[in-house]
């Protein structure tokens, strides 16, 4: 198969779909990859880093996309990449499409058929592709949200670890998965005082094993998130639901108790995001406030280390890259049950049915 790797463009997106070694991989099974000149300088890969290892590089991106069958991306394609698609085309990146209506009529439009790595699923029921970028996002929150407490950014002048005889900041982490945990554990290493929110009791049973005496758990009904909110000085929104547009934890009217100065960070942004006042930002311009509270609503939050979440990313999907192009879709999906939980749009149809429901598009399982 010919495997395209386009340049992301993105703002301030420098992550590439395929490293060298994951290019290796491929020529090694017997594939053709197309690079798109410069798509790896963002992580210090250069075209001749890609040209060692047997790939070819294109001058654009048009000519990565009509020479390629399969087009491996980071980021959901953006408006000019979309009319670059073809029925022909296979497409494996992240989409997330229930907050993007445009996105999803465009490559409904293209006829291409779209695999999204945020709705892949493991045998255990988790998300494989989305896990790495959720440990880099949550690891991520702590840290510019620790940042933008700062006075210099804003903030309200709070160290989260205190000093002694200074009681350390209060941190709300809401929702209890991969980006939360993460969350806590550069939350609590900064000596935080920390709560995890969920609505599992069995996972916060968990949460409360896995970290003892570190962190406090709570149930995440709508009295106690306001109670958290109101008391914290960074608010952390790390709910997912898979293909889903994100649940509006935080109202605005739960916003106006804050003190000035706090923080929210939405993690959950990619997918419509959690807060009543979110709405995305880019690394450019990643900050607003709204009724003196500072929102970080970045959409593609590991952009930022792009070298670590690249090589994260790398190490999730090639596996399924290799199976794809070995197989083709259909048979890699007929024999993948799992990877075809991914399959998001093909044929013109959306064939995922919480994509669907967040667009309210028909939905029409893939024969």
């Amino acid at each position: 198969m010919r495997v395209g790797v386009p340049k992301e463009i993105k703002n301030h997106e420098y992550r590439v779909g395929l490293t060298p070694s994951s290019v290796s991989e491929l020529i090694a099974a017997g594939h053709e990859v197309i690079v798109e000149t410069k798509a790896g300088t963002g992580i210090d890969f250069s075209d001749e880093d890609y040209v060692a290892v047997g790939a070819r590089i294109a001058g654009s991106a048009a000519e990565t996309f009509s020479s390629a069958d399969m087009i491996v991306k980071v980021k959901e394609p953006q408006a000019q990449e979309i009319a670059l698609l073809e029925p022909r085309h296979l497409l494996f990146t992240y989409l997330h499409l229930a907050p993007d209506p445009d996105q999803a009529q465009g490559l409904m439009k293209s006829g291409a058929t779209c695999i999204a790595y945020e709705t892949v699923t493991a045998r255990d029921g988790s998300l494989p592709l989305l896990k790495p970028m959720s440990e880099v996002a949550g690891r991520m929150s702590v840290q510019v949200g620790a940042h933008y407490l700062e006075k210099e950014q804003g903030g309200r002048g709070v160290l989260l670890g205190g000093v002694p005889g200074v009681a350390p900041a209060k941190v709300a982490i809401l929702g209890g998965g991969v980006s939360g945990v993460n969350a806590a554990q550069m939350a609590v290493g900064m000596r935080a005082d920390v709560t995890i929110y969920d609505i599992s009791m069995t996972r916060l049973a968990e949460l409360d094993m896995f970290f003892s005496s570190q962190i406090k758990t709570a149930y995440a009904s709508k009295s106690a998130i306001a109670h958290a909110v109101r008391n914290s000085a960074l608010v952390i929104g790390a709910v997912l639901v898979p293909g889903a547009a994100a649940p509006k934890l935080v109202t605005r009217e739960m916003l106006k108790t804050m003190k000035r100065g706090s923080v929210l960070v939405d993690i959950a942004i990619d997918q419509g995001g959690c807060f009543e006042t979110s709405h995305p930002t880019t690394h450019e311009n990643p900050v607003y406030e709204v009724d003196g509270v500072i929102h970080y609503c970045v959409a593609n939050m590991p952009g930022a280390v792009a070298r670590t979440s690249a090589f994260a990313l790398n190490n999730a999907t090639l596996p399924f890259v290799l199976k794809l192009a070995n197989q083709g879709a259909e048979a890699a999906m007929k024999s993948d049950p799992h990877l075809a939980n991914g399959l998001n749009v093909s044929g013109g149809k959306i064939r995922h049915q919480a994509v669907a429901e967040a667009l309210g598009l028909p939905f029409e399982a893939a024969a």
